[in-house]
């Protein structure tokens, strides 16, 4: 008896699987009619089950998108400073309770590192100053946005741990902690203790030159005064990848589905941190009132309408939308990379979501 409800159970498995993949499938047909151009991953306990891309890599040459294509992640990188700075505190370089201004020079006191991981800092928003202030003939870095903050003191949102407010000025400065601890550029960081020994061998922080030379990218379009598609770096003053391009830590972190299923996949172990340090990351953060909030250390934490974990991350940069989403209990993977921002993608975000 025992086996045979087993053996239903795994047949019941299957069938949903099947219809999950079916329903996918059918849905990224019908986003393709509609124009989007991307890819789309869907696996089960690592195995890819759909693997799915149509449009262009280049609008321009209409060279074909291929599933194996790069792409920028956008916010999906902070999930990566996230794991440097859990790597660092594993290593007894830094405490997550750790004042920041003990690694940082700023005008801005009483945040801790924990805060710049949970968006809970209410540091204003380091991309509005540069876009006011910075000379966009010029590309610029953490130590450029660092001076900036300096420079041009804009008062806190709120005190820190007031509440939650998303922030891009936060993983800045997690970058630059992670150079402090380490004596090591972040770049080198994340090669050495993330991308190499995951073997994710197509993932990389990339320079603006890089992506030029690299033939498998796929670039961000958007639509230009006669509804075509044309590269997002044409539209050169509202593009900040570009004139911020050393950036390090919120973004610029560029990839393919099929690596971003390798790092799902290794968060299943401990082969970067151990296993109480891994689950902060997915663990919701408090405000001073102890009112949880729906973010970790570098993802978004919820759970879907049949109550299962829920735990993705986002990301939006010019002609981008990305997402990958992990429900842990179901050990499923969903992987979307869009460089058109089509609206037709929000149909497959809110399909991965449900």
């Amino acid at each position: 008896m025992k086996k045979i409800f087993i053996l239903s159970l795994c047949i019941g498995v299957t069938v949903s699987l099947l219809a999950q993949k079916s329903t996918l499938d059918s849905l990224f047909k019908q986003v393709a009619m509609e124009g989007y151009s991307g890819t789309v991953l869907y696996a089960k306990d690592g195995k890819i089950l759909s693997h799915l891309a149509n449009g262009y890599r280049s609008f321009e040459s209409k060279s074909v998108l291929s599933n194996t294509d790069i792409f920028e992640l956008a916010s999906i990188s902070k999930q990566f400073t996230a794991m440097i700075i859990m790597m660092c505190k594993e290593k007894g370089l830094l405490s997550f309770d750790d004042p920041i201004n003990k690694y940082v020079t700023i005008p801005y006191s009483g945040i801790s590192i924990r805060q710049l991981l949970h968006h809970t800092s209410g540091l204003p928003d380091y991309q509005a100053i540069m876009d006011q202030h910075w000379d966009k003939t010029k590309i610029a870095g953490n130590t450029d946005i660092i001076e900036y903050l300096n420079k041009y003191v804009v008062p806190v949102s709120f005190q820190s741990a007031d509440k939650y407010e998303y922030s891009n000025t936060g993983y800045v400065l997690l970058a630059s902690i992670a150079e402090k601890v380490t004596g090591k550029d972040f770049i080198d960081l994340c090669n050495q203790w993330i991308f190499k020994p995951l073997q994710m061998n197509d993932t990389k922080l990339r320079s603006n030159e890089e992506k030029l030379k690299t033939k498998r990218f796929a670039y961000g379009h958007m639509l230009d005064t006669s509804s075509t598609y044309v590269n997002a770096n044409k539209f050169h003053s509202s593009d900040y990848t570009v004139w911020l391009g050393k950036r390090k830590g919120p973004g610029r972190i560029s990839s393919t589905a099929n690596d971003l299923l390798i790092w799902d996949q290794a968060l299943y172990s401990e082969k970067l941190v151990s296993y109480p340090t891994l689950q902060e990351a997915f663990r919701s953060g408090l405000t001073n009132d102890g009112k949880p909030i729906d973010y970790g250390f570098g993802w978004v934490t919820s759970k879907t309408k049949n109550g299962e974990q829920l735990i993705y991350h986002t990301g939006s940069n010019p002609g981008y939308a990305t997402i990958i989403v992990r429900k842990p209990m179901s050990k499923e993977t969903f992987i979307m990379l869009n460089n058109n921002d089509h609206p037709s993608q929000q149909k497959l975000v809110k399909f991965f979501l449900k």
